[in-house]
C-alpha cells in the first residue's frame, strides 16, 4: 500500500476518534448538571415520588434535633419562603443557620424528606475578602 494513503487513512482515523472523544466528553459535561430547585419552586411543582435537589439557606432558627434527624427549614433566597426539611445522614462540618445548602428531597407529609447523605454545604468563608490591617 502507498505510504501516503496508510498516512491519510490514520489520519482519518484519528480525527475521528478525536471527534467522538469530544462528543463524549461534552455529553458528559451536560448531562451531569443537577437541576436545582428553590423553596418556591418546590411547593409550586413538587410530585409525590419525584426527587428534587433544593437549594437556598438554612432558616435561622430553624435548625433543631429529633432523635436521629436533623430537622431545619431552606429558605428560598429570593422570597420569604421557606420549607422545612427531615434529614438523616452525614452532616458537613460547616452546616449551620444561615450557610447555603444543597439537599436533594422527595415530598413527604407535612415537609420534605432529604435523602441520607445527600446534604451539601455552601462555605463562604472561602470566597470572603480578607480584612485589610492597617
Amino acid at each position: 500500500m502507498d505510504p501516503s494513503r496508510k498516512r491519510a487513512i490514520r489520519l482519518i482515523v484519528a480525527l475521528t476518534a478525536a471527534l467522538l472523544l469530544a462528543g463524549a466528553l461534552i455529553y458528559t459535561s451536560f448531562s451531569a448538571g443537577r437541576d436545582e430547585v428553590t423553596a418556591s419552586q418546590l411547593l409550586a411543582r413538587a410530585q409525590p415520588g419525584r426527587t428534587y435537589v433544593l437549594a437556598g439557606t438554612v432558616l435561622d432558627g430553624s435548625v433543631r434535633h429529633e432523635g436521629t434527624a436533623l430537622l431545619f427549614r431552606v429558605r428560598d433566597p429570593k422570597l420569604k419562603l421557606s420549607v422545612p426539611v427531615r434529614y438523616t445522614g452525614i452532616v458537613p462540618d460547616p452546616f449551620q443557620a444561615g450557610r447555603g445548602v444543597l439537599v436533594d428531597v422527595q415530598e413527604g407529609g407535612s415537609g420534605f424528606i432529604g435523602q441520607a447523605n445527600s446534604l451539601t454545604t455552601k462555605c463562604p468563608s472561602k470566597y470572603q475578602a480578607a480584612a485589610a490591617s492597617y
